[in-house]
């Protein structure tokens, strides 16, 4: 976790620009995020997709969480084990 300090300066953890690339000097954007706040590296800015992109985006990841919970659904649980809790609970008593 980083500190702000009084002068409104906030020191990045050394995994996180290792990770971005992030060296002295390099400049980075404070974007708005709703409840966050996103830090882009500068010259990383993602560029604004139009509707029809985002809504493709939507669809695909609709589709994709569509065929998860059918995969969910076809995996039951076998209704017999062939064990049972007793036969566990015997297991590890001696005679």
């Amino acid at each position: 976790m980083a500190k702000v300090t009084s002068k409104l300066q906030v020191t990045v953890p050394k995994a996180i620009a290792d990770q971005y690339g992030i060296r002295p000097g390099d400049e980075i954007e404070w974007s708005p995020a709703g409840e966050a706040i996103r830090v882009i590296p500068s010259g990383r800015a993602v560029s604004a997709l139009d509707r029809d992109a985002r809504l493709k985006l939507f669809d695909a990841a609709t589709e994709r969480q569509r065929r998860r919970q059918a995969d969910r659904t076809r995996r039951r649980a076998p209704k017999t084990r062939g064990w049972t809790r007793e036969d566990l609970y015997r297991r590890g008593r001696a005679g």
